[in-house]
């Protein structure tokens, strides 16, 4: 069955859309990741123009970050005055990534660089989650402890951070400590949103973990409630200035996530946590690769005629 994307000004299958969104779904009620960062190179995989991949992606977080939010605000678990400072950061940052994101799409280079960011975070992240878990379940048979490598932090970078100025103090964080590396991680993520179309959640997680020293039970939440506002900005600025926002494909995929997501729940808790890291970091790198297939290898039509219905 074909529907028309207005915005993207094409056709396309309404049951790939649906299918599309309900594996997103299903991956992030699996995985318990938003699915931003997949979604999106998905997109551009089914041609998607990926200046409304970016768009549209950003869009579908704000759906999957409130709904974790809003459990985690029940259970207490929401640093507010560190997420609003993430939050001061994020739009800043989203409005950099936007006026980023406009002069490369009028100077032809917004495909290019948007893939090749792609590539390039998936790959690492990719790279790192299946490495880390593999190493989990060796050790696990052998009985032995596995260090994650971002605990490994070097000495020097946490004391500089605690010798920054314009420190403040976060009560449900139990934290003091200086405000600057708080609005530096906000803007680099409002900055990737912007520019890439994902919530940023993981990279901020492990950043918050693992530099800001925020405690595990509050981490999670305070991201998805800064992810909300941040998201729902970025996808305003694209939807006004650049009109890269398709509602149309919006909701098919929100549908479909809606769908799949409560299956992937229940799927996620029969697994092993190193199980779970381990497909996700499989599947994180397949996307990289297939991404990097289509901008390394020669395609076998090089140019295309098509007639455009006009009279």
């Amino acid at each position: 069955m074909g529907i028309y994307l207005p915005i993207a000004e094409l056709s396309v299958n309404l049951f790939t859309l649906l299918a599309m969104g309900a594996a997103v779904g299903f991956l992030s009620g699996m995985f318990g990741v938003g699915g931003g960062f997949l979604i999106t190179p998905l997109l551009i995989l089914y041609n998607i123009p990926p200046a409304i991949a970016v768009g549209t992606g950003a869009n579908q977080v704000i759906a999957t970050s409130l709904s974790g939010a809003l459990v985690h605000y029940k259970r207490r678990s929401i640093d507010f005055k560190l997420g609003g400072l993430l939050l001061v950061g994020g739009i800043a940052g989203s409005s950099l990534g936007a006026i980023v994101f406009s002069l490369l799409r009028r100077y032809g280079q917004l495909d290019l660089t948007i893939s090749l960011l792609y590539v390039l975070f998936l790959g690492v992240i990719g790279g790192m989650m299946l490495i880390e878990s593999v190493s989990s379940m060796r050790a696990a048979k052998s009985d032995q402890t596995v260090i994650p490598p971002a605990t490994t932090m070097k000495p020097n970078l946490q004391t500089l951070i605690h010798r920054l100025p314009w420190k403040m103090r976060f009560e449900v964080s139990k934290l003091y400590i200086s405000a600057i590396p708080v609005l530096v991680l906000g803007l680099f993520i409002g900055f990737l949103s912007a520019i890439m179309g994902v919530g940023g959640g993981f990279i901020m997680v492990p950043a918050m973990i693992y530099i800001l020293k925020v405690p595990t039970n509050v981490v999670v939440g305070t991201s998805l409630f800064q992810i909300i506002f941040v998201s729902a900005y970025t996808t305003f600025i694209h939807a006004t200035a650049n009109h890269a926002v398709d509602v149309v494909l919006a909701t098919c995929l929100m549908v479909g996530g809606v769908i799949g997501a409560q299956y992937g729940a229940d799927v996620g808790q029969k697994l092993k946590g190193e199980q779970l890291r381990s497909l996700l970091g499989l599947l994180v790198l397949a996307v990289a690769l297939r991404i990097a297939y289509g901008l390394f290898v020669t395609p076998d039509s090089i140019y295309t005629i098509a007639t455009t219905g006009a009279s």
